[in-house]
């Protein structure tokens, strides 16, 4: 679980037999995933869950149901968005496309900010400025550079 204090306290506070009533879903999870994960937990430990606005109440066999069929289909559609992502990722990359950020420099300041890298004549912070680029990104273009 992601750092919550409220959250953790809650938890810490909960125990067997309790039912854990929120207003609505969203107020307890940040994700469907997350909010699948903290109710099955707390299934695990005996503790039932209410939504108020969703009318969910899984201490009854209709609610963990209507809960389960949620879970479901949130699984459902992650699989979804996954294989869509990937077709079209394969179909960008059929077209010639690259994925990722594009360069900060052109290829002329790269040469450049090499060049004077190489020839020792002007500091790290002197070649950034110039071709306006900071030192993590200057020393990456070095490490690319090292690599070819």
């Amino acid at each position: 679980r992601a750092a919550r204090p409220g959250l953790d306290k809650l938890f810490e506070v909960l125990r067997e037999g309790d039912t854990l009533v929120v207003w609505r879903l969203d107020r307890l999870g940040r994700s469907l995933k997350h909010l699948i994960e903290l109710v099955s937990e707390l299934e695990e430990r005996g503790i039932g869950f209410r939504s108020l606005q969703e009318a969910i109440d899984t201490t009854t066999p209709g609610g963990k149901l209507v809960f389960h069929i949620f879970s479901a289909l949130a699984e459902f559609e992650r699989n979804i968005i996954q294989e869509r992502t990937r077709a079209g990722l394969e179909a960008a990359r059929a077209r010639g496309r690259k994925g990722g950020r594009p360069k900060k420099l052109s290829p002329q300041k790269r040469e450049l900010a090499l060049k004077l890298y190489h020839e020792k004549e002007k500091t790290v912070a002197e070649i950034c400025e110039l071709v306006g680029v900071s030192k993590p990104t200057l020393y990456d273009y070095l490490k690319d550079e090292k690599f070819k």
